[in-house]
């Protein structure tokens, strides 16, 4: 089987249709969404609508973000000033049968050998971020499980750890397939498909053949001139359009 692994997609229609359509070309049988469907971009409807279909249509596991959880529940003090107009706008262009999915959603998903988490392991609802190996291995050592793959960053990032050994970085190459051997744990660090934040513009997705057992790091191009024009249009902060261009 291989798995479509999408993350903090924040309402940027063009990105996910241009993931989706790479998706089918590199014949994904099924998706795990890893959180923040909303937030930042003009699209929330659009992208909350499309992951609906996912699920209801290709089984697709489906996890609540941070962004997500801001957009149903209102609280937004831990968030910048960028982030937070995004998701008052975000949460009044939202619908009952859109709330309503949001709401359903979980903050992590066990499976087989694998993890599935919007941030990290050792507490999904507070929303850490794993920026390096100390943060890595502490996410690796709260779960019993082989594999996690998460979100939250905006970077694409790759870590391992053997047994009695702490966790190691290793820099992966987008289009690369990646052999995630047994004897060791690893954490996936998926990029973002709507706001990369590592000065590459391009949608950020994974691919895990679990028949391989290789995970392989995917960018895709997208019409950013379209997803800016919407956020201008939508009178959201300006610097939310900007940083699509320039991926930070």
């Amino acid at each position: 089987m291989r798995i479509g692994f999408l993350s903090d997609i924040h309402s940027n229609r063009e990105a996910l249709d241009a993931c989706l359509a790479q998706a089918e070309r590199q014949r994904v049988d099924r998706f795990v969404i890893l959180g923040d469907l909303v937030g930042y971009g003009a699209d929330p409807v659009y992208v909350v609508d499309k992951i609906m279909e996912l699920q209801a249509t290709r089984d697709a596991i489906v996890l609540l973000g941070n962004h997500d959880a801001a957009a149903i529940s209102g609280k937004i003090e831990n968030m910048n000033q960028y982030a937070r107009e995004a998701i008052l706008w975000t949460h009044d262009e939202l619908e009952k049968q859109q709330i309503e999915f949001l709401k359903s959603l979980r903050s992590s998903y066990e499976e087989e050998d694998r993890l599935y988490v919007h941030s990290d392991a050792t507490a999904p609802d507070q929303w850490r971020y794993i920026t390096d190996a100390a943060g890595a291995e502490r996410s690796l050592r709260a779960t019993l499980k082989r594999l996690t793959f998460c979100g939250h960053v905006h970077r694409p990032q790759l870590y391992h750890m053997a047994p009695l050994k702490p966790a190691v970085a290793f820099k992966p190459q987008a289009g690369t397939p990646i052999p995630l051997v047994g004897n060791r744990k690893w954490l996936a660090v998926q990029g973002a498909v709507g706001q990369p934040r590592d000065e590459n513009p391009a949608a950020s997705w994974g691919v895990f053949d679990t028949d391989q057992n290789e995970f392989t790091y995917l960018r895709v191009s997208y019409d950013i001139e379209t997803a800016a024009g919407k956020i201008h249009a939508a009178h959201l902060p300006q610097i939310l359009a900007a940083r699509l261009y320039i991926g930070r």
